[in-house]
């Protein structure tokens, strides 16, 4: 991603933590010195004090005040001359003393340049000078104590600028680590921050698919977590609404149609159930009135006249049923309940249910293992449907007697073609498989008890749902297939 926010992390933590190192070999560079100089000012006015109070007080000749003095050498590293009023020496720590002295003396009548003192105060001046003959830099206390007696403290700085140096190279090497140490953890850091965030950015695109099967599983108590919450819960309230409008949308295309095709539907209705009935109808009565007559006394003819009649009776009230049905769908007083459900589950339940009769037929059922498939429509309708080819097939199916379920995406859509073995359907007769009571073959059709109304209903079915159907021959058998929507 061009404006990835695990970039931006990495980037601003470790421009912060570059900015932050070279600021400190910046103020390292130019303040340490002169920090370092203040340091050395203050212990040696520590120094004076200390002489001061001790020549006062008269101890300054003792051997105790030179445990004092050399522990002021070893902890400020600082020398010390003391000279009485006749320039004789009372206490010193420096090697070169003859050289103390005469720098001594030559500083009190001689006078110092100016732009070398540091600090000047009432019997003390602090200054930095170079010592010509070793090439040494010290700052330096001169001065008069306040019994008379003559003083100079010295303290060499020539290890300040490498102790910078040494400083700077030291801070450069931890700051090269401290900044790759610091890349690594912000990686991680990042990672943890953008992993829920590119999770809950998935999902979205899925769901701007009208996938809503993603769900936020984080369980932390975060930002983050609450948003994946909300998402979750506006995923359902979608999912709930994209059904309703589906539904909705469904039964104002019915409308539409349903105006002007009422009046021929109720035409066509009552037109095909005057012809399909008359033959049943014929049949219960000759063989009722042939019972009344006594035509046969024998107690199987009897037998025989009646379960013919239970039997057209039987098939009447189906055909009634199947005509109610369809006669619902074509006036659209069924709604069509659109909903989101697992087509592979409503099959694969449907084929266990035929199994006693797959077994008795002696029919092979394929199917290969789909995962499941969600797709859009109104279940117990779409069931009705795969029931109606489903029983078709089981009828129909001759010679290897295979029966081959299959599901195949096209585009936006799942498309579900159940093909069985046997002989093809006569081309001049595709054209009016899916007209009410047409019977490809009227003997087989009276056979197994079938109305000609199931493809009517099936066709009723998917225009109701707005989708397609059909068959397609083959030489070894036939496909009826329809479509749902994915989304």
């Amino acid at each position: 991603m061009k404006y990835s926010m695990k970039r931006q992390f990495v980037f601003i933590f470790v421009m912060l933590i570059t900015g932050t190192i070279l600021l400190c070999l910046l103020a390292n560079s130019t303040l340490l010195e002169k920090y370092y100089i203040n340091n050395k000012k203050n212990a040696l006015i520590k120094a004076y004090r200390s002489i001061n109070e001790a020549s006062n007080a008269g101890d300054i000749t003792s051997e105790f005040y030179d445990i004092e003095l050399q522990k002021i050498r070893d902890k400020y590293n600082i020398n010390v001359l003391v000279l009485d009023s006749d320039s004789r020496m009372i206490k010193a720590t420096m090697v070169d003393q003859e050289f103390a002295i005469k720098h001594l003396l030559n500083n009190i009548f001689y006078g110092v340049n100016k732009e070398d003192v540091l600090l000047e105060a009432d019997g003390y001046m602090i200054q930095i000078v170079m010592d010509v003959r070793m090439q040494t830099e010290y700052i330096e206390m001169w001065g008069m104590l306040d019994n008379g007696y003559f003083f100079i403290l010295r303290s060499a700085l020539e290890g300040i600028q490498e102790s910078v140096a040494i400083s700077n190279r030291f801070m450069a090497y931890v700051g090269c680590i401290a900044i790759l140490v610091s890349i690594l953890m912000v990686i991680g850091l990042s990672n943890r921050i953008t992993r829920p965030i590119m999770e809950l950015a998935g999902i979205s695109e899925r769901m701007k698919h009208l996938d809503f099967n993603a769900k936020y599983e984080g369980n932390d108590r975060t930002e983050i977590s609450i948003l994946g919450n909300n998402i979750n819960e506006m995923s359902e309230a979608l999912q709930t609404t994209i059904s309703e409008l589906k539904t909705a949308n469904n039964e104002l295309l019915k409308d539409i149609e349903r105006k002007d095709q009422v009046d021929v539907m109720r035409k066509e209705f009552l037109s095909n159930v005057s012809h399909e009935l008359k033959t049943p109808i014929a049949l219960i009565q000759g063989y009722a009135e042939g019972l009344r007559e006594g035509i046969n006394d024998d107690e199987e003819s009897r037998e025989f006249y009646c379960d013919v009649i239970i039997d057209e009776a039987a098939k009447m009230n189906t055909m009634v049923k199947k005509l109610l049905t369809l006669n619902q769908l074509e006036f659209g007083n069924e709604v069509v309940n659109m909903e989101r459900f697992n087509l592979v589950a409503l099959i694969r339940n449907y084929i266990a249910s035929s199994d006693i009769l797959l077994k008795e037929r002696n029919i092979s059922v394929r199917m290969e293992d789909y995962g499941e498939i969600y797709v859009w429509g109104d279940e117990f309708k779409v069931e009705e449907v795969f029931m109606n080819y489903f029983t078709n097939a089981i009828h129909y199916a001759q010679e290897e007697k295979i029966i081959d379920v299959k599901l195949s995406q096209v585009g936006q859509q799942m498309k579900i073609s159940v093909f069985n073995t046997g002989s093809p359907i006569p081309e001049e007769s595709i054209e009016h498989i899916w007209e009410k009571f047409y019977k490809v073959d009227k003997a087989r059709t009276r056979e197994y008890g079938g109305s000609g109304i199931g493809l009517s209903i099936v066709k009723a079915i998917m225009e109701s749902m707005n989708q397609q159907y059909g068959v397609i021959n083959y030489e070894n058998g036939v496909e009826f297939w329809f479509t749902l929507d994915l989304t």
